[in-house]
């Protein structure tokens, strides 16, 4: 898949305009959009969440709105609300935020779960209904949701129907001593996000979604991929194991992978390299596990080096 990879390659240096030293967090992120998954971008503040999701969103030909979670902030915030315009003498529908190709969810855990809540819908069937009338979202359409670590005060845990709808959760990490001097030269005279333009136009992103489902999986690595998910549900330290969804996005983010690396099929490495990605968020730690320490990538990582991989009969 030469052109996904060219194409793909020319937003990731896009976005590296911005984001310094951080190149693994941008390819999943269009391993993402390739899936038209959403991503859940959790770690303290101040790393550079939003700002990675406004270089995305920039650097894609999209409609982009940006929805700041407050604990006050309401459903109808995000889905819109209808209205009675006294001159038409007829109700209207004035679209909220949640209308538009690549939404910024800004701090999501600061909001009620109510408000929370009103993303399930779009997430998942992409439409919203407002008053009981149900309208279609634009495509392609994604979620990049930015969380703060919920042992931080004034925040409220994401449900786990919620949790499980995002493609991965992905952490950027404090920089490196030289990432962090680069990253004040390049701030220094001004914003280089305000500088970023379009490089990849809708069409061509729907495009590309399809080839995407193209890539061909071997029947031994889609087998592969079902005794790794579904392992998590009999692992000693986890308490609830990873969903059939989790199972699907798997398999679609290896084949994304794949046409990234520029190869028109999945290897077992695909699977093994996006498998902490996808499942550990889906994963609850029974309560011994936790009193431990233990780590849901730690639990997913032992359970893909337990599994057998496929070998090529030869």
């Amino acid at each position: 898949m030469p052109d996904i990879q060219k194409t793909t390659r020319r937003v990731q240096e896009n976005v590296a305009r911005v984001i310094v030293g951080k190149d693994e967090v941008i390819e999943l992120c269009l391993v993402a959009l390739l899936c038209e998954g959403h991503i859940l971008l959790e770690d303290v503040p101040g790393i550079g969440k939003t700002t990675l999701a406004k270089a995305l969103a920039r650097s894609l030909g999209c409609s982009f709105n940006r929805i700041q979670f407050t604990p006050d902030l309401l459903p109808s915030d995000v889905t819109g609300i209808s209205f009675y315009n006294q001159k038409t003498q007829e109700f209207e529908f004035r679209p909220g935020p949640v209308m538009s190709h690549i939404v910024l969810a800004d701090e999501i855990n600061r909001a009620t779960p109510r408000t929370q809540s009103a993303l399930l819908e779009c997430m998942q069937e992409r439409q919203a209904t407002v008053d009981g009338v149900t309208r279609s979202l634009p495509r392609p359409f994604m979620v990049l949701a930015t969380q703060n670590p919920i042992e931080l005060e004034g925040t409220f845990p994401l449900p786990e129907a919620q949790i499980d709808r995002f493609l991965m959760r992905l952490k950027l990490g404090y920089p490196s001593e030289a990432d962090e001097g680069e990253i004040l030269v390049r701030f220094e005279q001004s914003d280089p996000l305000e500088a970023l333009s379009p490089v990849l136009e809708t069409d061509e992103l729907l495009a590309m979604q399809q080839q995407v489902r193209a890539i061909h999986v071997e029947d031994d690595l889609r087998e592969y991929i079902v005794r790794v998910v579904r392992a998590t549900r009999d692992h000693r330290s986890v308490e609830l194991g990873a969903s059939p969804r989790g199972s699907l996005f798997l398999h679609r983010t290896a084949q994304a992978w794949a046409a990234l690396q520029g190869r028109d099929f999945v290897l077992p490495d695909d699977v093994k390299h996006l498998a902490p990605h996808v499942l550990a968020h889906r994963l609850i730690l029974n309560p011994e596990a936790r009193l431990h320490g233990r780590k849901v990538e730690q639990i997913v990582e032992e359970i893909v080096s337990a599994e057998p991989v496929p070998v090529e009969a030869g």
